[in-house]
């Protein structure tokens, strides 16, 4: 089970750019430029703020290609006053079956994954993070249209074996998966074992080329299941999987055939999520998460049968 609270650590802002600065006019800038600028914003920041500048930005913002990525990213540290899910679906219907890599953080549903890949079918790469309302059931369901899938990355979410299994069966193209978890100590360094899920992604996961499995149960036997099943693997990350001893045989296997292995006590100071339930350390940068609840009203562009008014004025006061 994910966390009820997931700590996400924060980056420090940059200084803020000289009061002197010479003032540019954003309008001038090449079309190409333009679209560069926008597609280096968030989705959120895009249809809520960022298309209601001008009339060049929200028509650039209706342009299908600048929807073949969607990130939902949330930061956390925001009070979200809109509907993420109407939102993404939104996003997904400017893309017009283009959507090629999608990031859902904290808010995904099993409806909403239905309507992802209901709507694309040209999806590579697939990130959900800390959404816990997306079921076995839900993902199992949804499995065979995800055929051209190259890069999975489930983190921190309520989800077992049986859907890794659904998803390498259906998933022949898959070359990255993450698979992130939080390590639970119940006494040291302690933990249930469980080699389930490395087992499953053994058997049904051959053509892996990257696996990362933080916070993970397995043990020994799980990680020669992964080498002897996953012959291609280059990268493994095995960080606060302290089931796991790299000694002996099996230690040097790992050293000689994975070129970019990381160990159970490396560092996670790169990762973006707290990896395990002990206490931080003090001055570390880490934000809530958000707190989102299906109660959540809006008033904004998007009518109660979900569709969304295009046509609407710009107006920044407004939601997106």
């Amino acid at each position: 089970m994910p966390p009820d609270r997931a700590w996400k650590k924060m980056k420090p802002l940059s200084s803020s750019s000289s009061s002197r600065e010479e003032c540019r006019n954003w309008l001038e800038l090449p079309r190409d430029v333009t679209v560069s600028i926008l597609q280096r914003l968030g989705t959120i920041e895009i249809l809520e703020t960022a298309q209601k500048v001008c009339t060049l930005w929200r028509n650039i913002s209706k342009d299908p290609s600048m929807w073949n990525s969607i990130d939902m990213r949330n930061l956390g540290d925001r009070d979200v006053d809109c509907d993420l899910e109407k939102m993404c679906n939104h996003a997904i219907d400017r893309s017009c079956g283009h959507l090629q890599d999608i990031n859902v953080e904290y808010f995904g549903t099993d409806n909403l994954l239905a309507y992802i890949t209901q709507s694309s079918s040209q999806l590579r790469r697939l990130r959900l993070v800390c959404c816990d309302r997306i079921s076995d059931e839900g993902l199992s369901k949804v499995a065979a249209k995800l055929s051209l899938l190259e890069e999975l990355d489930i983190t921190l979410c309520s989800l077992s074996k049986e859907s890794l299994e659904v998803v390498g069966r259906c998933c022949p193209l898959l070359k990255s998966f993450k698979w992130n978890q939080q390590w639970y100590a119940t006494d040291g360094l302690s933990q249930t074992e469980c080699d389930e899920e490395a087992v499953a992604i053994a058997k049904n996961m051959p053509e892996l080329c990257h696996l990362q499995l933080i916070g993970n149960q397995l043990t020994n036997d799980g990680l020669q299941a992964i080498l002897d099943g996953c012959p291609h693997l280059e990268s493994l990350d095995l960080r606060k999987c302290f089931n796991v001893t790299l000694s002996g045989n099996l230690g040097r296997i790992c050293a000689e055939r994975i070129k970019n292995l990381r160990h159970p006590d490396d560092s996670t100071d790169d990762y973006d999520f707290v990896a395990d339930d002990g206490s931080f350390d003090e001055g570390s940068d880490v934000v809530y998460s958000l707190d989102y609840t299906e109660d959540d009203e809006v008033d904004d562009d998007i009518h109660d049968d979900g569709s969304f008014d295009d046509e609407s004025d710009y107006d920044p006061t407004n939601s997106y």
